[in-house]
C-alpha cells in the first residue's frame, strides 16, 4: 500500500526534479526547433519519467516493509476456584489485568477462561472486546471454560467467527468422543486490521492434560490441521493454545509440519522457555505455544510479571510480534 504523501509536497518535488533534469526554461518560445534540440528534450523527459517511476516504486516498497507488526499472545488465565487459596482469582485478577495492559497485544487467546473473568478483563480494559462460548456449547456458559478471544476494538474487526469441537462430530456443541473426559474445542475468527485492511485467521484451543491423553491430543491436532488446510492459502494464520504437552511430543511434530512454532523460530527470545509453573514462578514445561503460517516471526517473550510474589496465573503468557510477508 503506497505511503500517503501530501499533494503539495509531491508537486514541489516534481517541479524541482523537472528543473534539475531539463534545466531552466528558455527565455523565448520559438515555434521551430532543430531536430537535435527536439531529441534532447525527449531524452530529458524520458529520464524524468524514469526517475518518477523509481521514486513511486520506492514509496510502495517502503510501505510494504514498514507495515506495523501484529502483536499476539496466548494466555491460560487459570479458572476461578477457591481451591487455589491465596492464588484464587479474586486475589490475582488485577495483576492479570495489569499484565495484559502492559503487553498490549492486538489479539490474544485464553484458556480456562470463565465468563466472569472475561467480563472483568474488558470492564477494566475497555479497549478490548471478547467472544467465545462455554465448552459444553452453552452460549451463556458462565460456569464453564471458554476459549475466549480478545482483540483491540479500534485496531481489528471480526469478519467472521465460529467454534468447533475436537471430536467425531465437530459441529455438535459440547460433543465428546475419543475418550476425552471433558469437551475440547476451538474458537476461531477471521480478523481484518482496520488501518490497512490486512486479514488473518486466529484459532485458539486447549488440549487434554493427562499423560494417557496423548493419542486423543494427536487426533485433535489432526482435526485442527484439516480445518487449516481448507483456508485460503494467501491469508496468514495464528494458532494459540495450552497444548498440555511439550515440544518433544508427537502433537508438536504434527502441528509444526504445517505451522511454525514462534519460540523455535524467533532470533529474539526473552524470558523463560517453560511456561507452566503452578504459581511458583519456576516453570517446568513449555506447553503454551503460538504457531503461525504466512508470517515472519519477530521478538517472542515469555512474560514472568508478578507482584510481591503473586502471579497472574499458573501459566506464563507468551507474546510474539509477527511481521507481514505480503501486501494487503
Amino acid at each position: 500500500m503506497p505511503v500517503p504523501v501530501a499533494r503539495g509536497r509531491v508537486h514541489r518535488a516534481r517541479r524541482a526534479m523537472l528543473r534539475h533534469v531539463m534545466g531552466p526554461p528558455p527565455a523565448t518560445v520559438t515555434l521551430r526547433r532543430s531536430p537535435a534540440r527536439t531529441f534532447d528534450t525527449m531524452r530529458r523527459l524520458a529520464v524524468l519519467l524514469l526517475l518518477l517511476s523509481s521514486t513511486l516504486g520506492g514509496f510502495t516498497a517502503i510501505a510494504a516493509e514498514s507495515a506495523a507488526p501484529l502483536k499476539v499472545m496466548s494466555f491460560n488465565v487459570r479458572l476461578p476456584t477457591d481451591a487455589d487459596g491465596e492464588n484464587r482469582w479474586q486475589v490475582r485478577k488485577d495483576i492479570l489485568v495489569e499484565t495484559i495492559r502492559t503487553q498490549h497485544p492486538a489479539v490474544f487467546g485464553t484458556q480456562e477462561l470463565f465468563a466472569e473473568q472475561g467480563d472483568y478483563i474488558v470492564r477494566h480494559l475497555p479497549e478490548y472486546a471478547w467472544f467465545g462460548v462455554g465448552r459444553r456449547g452453552d452460549a451463556e456458559g458462565a460456569g464453564d471454560e471458554h476459549m475466549g478471544v480478545f482483540y483491540l476494538r479500534d485496531e481489528l474487526k471480526v469478519i467472521e467467527s465460529g467454534d468447533f469441537w475436537l471430536s467425531d462430530t465437530p459441529e455438535v456443541p459440547g460433543s465428546i468422543t475419543w475418550g476425552n473426559l471433558l469437551p475440547r474445542m476451538v474458537t476461531w475468527a477471521l480478523f481484518e486490521r482496520i488501518a490497512d485492511g490486512r486479514r488473518f485467521y486466529f484459532f485458539n484451543t486447549h488440549l487434554p492434560y493427562r499423560d494417557q491423553d496423548e493419542p486423543i491430543s494427536e487426533r485433535g491436532a489432526a482435526l485442527l490441521l484439516k480445518r487449516l488446510a481448507a483456508l485460503p492459502a494467501e491469508v496468514p494464520v495464528v494458532v494459540t493454545g495450552d497444548f498440555n504437552t511439550g515440544p518433544e511430543s508427537r502433537v508438536h511434530a504434527l502441528l509444526t509440519g504445517d505451522l511454525v512454532d514462534v519460540w523455535e523460530r524467533s532470533r529474539q527470545r526473552s524470558g523463560q522457555e517453560a511456561t507452566f509453573h503452578a504459581f511458583t514462578g519456576n516453570p517446568d514445561r513449555r506447553i503454551d505455544w503460538i504457531l503461525v503460517r504466512g508470517f515472519e516471526v519477530g521478538p517472542v517473550a515469555t512474560v514472568t510479571d508478578q507482584k510481591n510474589g503473586r502471579y497472574p496465573s499458573d501459566h506464563f503468557p507468551v507474546v510474539a510480534e509477527l511481521r507481514w510477508t505480503a501486501k494487503p
